[in-house]
């Protein structure tokens, strides 16, 4: 699988691709089925299967203060679009040369001009050029008039009644910040999944029989503050070990002003410092709360664990690990 970061200069190989355009945050269930039917169509027609996506995300770009909102980072969303099969990425940088084009631009010169595509999927509600002016529609008949064909997917969702709940991203942040794991793990396919890189604490942890391994949040969506039950992969490794995580301020010891992820690993021995981890939340187990002293929290530490364990023993209604 290769990542191209361009349109302008390509291989031959890597033009007349089919392919799945869209932002693809947190690649759910919904964006899956947009990919899967671009490497339908490149199997159909004997192309390269093929998806265009975006850094940093369109939202960030025209609203910078707004809130962090990723349900994935950029590493775990192309692993995760890789995995479906497409044979190759087009990573475009989102800034303000693209979001200038043209609806016709985008097609006329990106689609067609630079990349030279054979069949491309979209989902639904697919918006694109300056002033989002550009709907599926319009990007079907513009592409049908040069002969390329074009797959629209419809909304996909939980079941086939008219309550059932659409799979997007949107829903997916929303169940995270209640605290319904399992609700965003049916929307995303997969335990809702924090990854980074082990940063140095307080080392607090350790004083009361409890070491913990923290992760910054970053761009990361907040979701409900809180003790979940977790499951985590450890440098890429799938799998992956048990544990109990707050995610949170940290009001017993004055509170921080970002929330940051404290996982303690269940029956770990060695130094994860530095260490890549990959944090599933698998469920939510109870709120943040301040405490009267390190007695009170050890002892709160020892009953979250246990809960733990108990929760872990169900899962979380998804088959796909943390790759």
């Amino acid at each position: 699988m290769r990542i191209y970061r361009s349109c302008l200069v390509l291989p031959a190989a890597a033009r007349g691709a089919a392919i799945a355009i869209g932002n693809f945050d947190g690649v759910h269930r919904g964006h899956r089925r947009v990919i899967e039917q671009a490497c339908a169509a490149a199997r159909g027609i004997g192309a390269p299967a093929a998806a265009m996506t975006f850094a940093p995300h369109p939202r960030r770009f025209f609203r910078p203060d707004q809130p962090p909102f990723l349900l994935t980072r950029l590493r775990g969303r192309l692993r995760r679009i890789a995995a479906i099969g497409v044979d190759q990425i087009h990573l475009l940088r989102f800034d303000a040369r693209l979001a200038a084009l043209s609806p016709e631009e985008f097609v006329d010169g990106l689609l067609i001009g630079g990349l030279g595509v054979r069949h491309v999927s979209v989902g639904y509600d697919f918006v694109f050029g300056r002033g989002r002016a550009g709907t599926a529609a319009f990007l079907a008949a513009r592409l049908a008039a040069a002969g390329i064909g074009t797959s629209i997917v419809a909304p996909v969702s939980s079941g086939s009644g008219a309550g059932d709940e659409v799979f997007s991203s949107t829903a997916a942040r929303q169940a995270l910040a209640e605290g319904d794991t399992a609700r965003a793990a049916g929307i995303l396919g997969r335990c809702f999944e924090i990854e980074g890189r082990v940063a140095p604490g307080d080392r607090r942890g350790r004083t009361i029989g409890f070491p913990t391994a923290n992760l910054r949040l970053g761009e990361y969506v907040r979701p409900r503050l809180g003790v979940y039950a977790v499951r985590v992969g450890i440098d890429g490794a799938v799998g992956g070990h048990d544990g109990v995580a707050n995610l949170g301020l940290r009001p017993t010891f004055g509170g921080d002003s970002e929330p940051r992820l404290e996982v303690h690993l269940f029956d770990f021995a060695g130094d994860l410092y530095g260490r890549r981890l990959c944090v599933e939340l698998r469920a939510f187990l109870r709120p943040e709360r301040r405490f009267d002293g390190l007695d009170a929290l050890k002892a709160q530490i020892a009953a979250d664990a246990e809960a733990a364990r108990r929760a872990l023993a169900g899962g979380c209604g998804a088959a796909d690990p943390c790759l």
